[in-house]
């Protein structure tokens, strides 16, 4: 690998950026990068699914809001923080193997009408039992970790935080999509019978595609829960599911950084549109309907639209 190369180097310079940008930002604009930060983490699993593995999910707000109330509750309770985040992985996953087994029956927009019934499961879950989740009234005053006694509360080093384990979680998809695995996962999508005939277990990939990008969301909730200190159930409705869903389309569907393009489109393009007040939604709606007829692979689709360059 020659780590002089192009992409490597810009890779570099966008994490050099990440580093930086915080010192010249002020409180919102920090809050606003580590919520990317966040939507990215979760957006890399549901890009799994949906990218790699062909199969379509509305549920990945209902992952998320479930690592948020993991952390909610238990960090409430005296638990550590780092001992919660594992445990709201180990949930998610538990739960994205549940879900992932309608997948094993129905496909299209089958299975997208089952993920969304699951998210509207949860979400009555976190809405009606309140004796667990405080229902609408939520639960406040959810601690920032510390690490090694030094707290992380303060909103820079609580950012660097959340990019670190953004940065880690980018790494293992890495990994995960170079291995024997991710291969298995893109075979399921190219053509499910000529993978099955090749020896891939349709099963057991169908499952974990669903599983991990499950655990994925988990470890954002976690960050979201602790970067908000409050939740409530109205961020993890099936109208979150669809704006997580549009994020990976937007960005580039089984694309590596298609993910971090899509969390920044709907993350901050409706910060930068701030500008048309009560205009900004209809601008943002046009500027994805144009993206999704001029652009249908995603932003990073430009590139080989222009003849430019290969998909990456």
């Amino acid at each position: 690998m020659n780590i002089q190369s192009p992409k490597h180097i810009a890779l570099a310079l966008g994490i050099l950026a990440l580093v930086l940008l915080p010192l010249g930002l002020k409180g919102y604009g920090i809050y606003l990068l580590s919520l990317w930060c966040v939507y990215t983490m979760a957006n890399f699993g549901l890009n799994l699914v949906v990218g790699y593995a062909g199969l379509m999910s509305l549920c990945q707000a209902g992952f998320l809001g479930v690592g948020a109330y993991t952390a909610g509750i238990l960090i409430n309770m005296g638990v550590s923080f780092w001992f919660v985040l594992p445990l709201a992985a180990l949930n998610c996953f538990l739960l994205g193997l549940l879900i992932g087994f309608p997948a094993l029956r129905v496909q299209h927009h089958y299975l997208a009408f089952a993920t969304l019934g699951f998210n509207v499961l949860i979400f009555l879950f976190m809405r009606n039992e309140q004796w667990l989740t405080g229902g609408p009234l939520g639960i406040p005053n959810v601690p920032r970790p510390s690490l090694f006694g030094l707290s992380l509360d303060p909103a820079v080093p609580f950012y660097y935080l959340v990019l670190v384990f953004t940065l880690l979680l980018a790494g293992a998809m890495a990994w995960l999509l170079r291995s024997p695995w991710g291969r298995a996962f893109t075979a399921l999508r190219d053509n499910p019978i000529r993978a099955e005939s090749l020896g891939v277990n349709i099963t057991l990939y169908t499952l974990l595609a669903f599983a991990i990008g499950a655990a994925f969301a988990g470890v954002a909730g976690v960050f979201y829960a602790t970067l908000v200190e409050f939740i409530d159930p109205n961020p993890f409705t099936y109208s979150a599911s669809l704006m997580l869903l549009l994020a990976v389309i937007a960005g580039g569907a089984g694309r590596f950084y298609g993910p971090v393009v899509g969390a920044a489109i709907v993350v901050l393009l409706p910060e930068w549109l701030r500008f048309a007040q009560s205009w900004y939604l209809v601008i943002f709606g046009f500027a994805i309907v144009a993206l999704m007829i001029w652009l249908p692979g995603g932003v990073l689709a430009l590139p080989e639209r222009l003849g430019l360059g290969e998909k990456s």
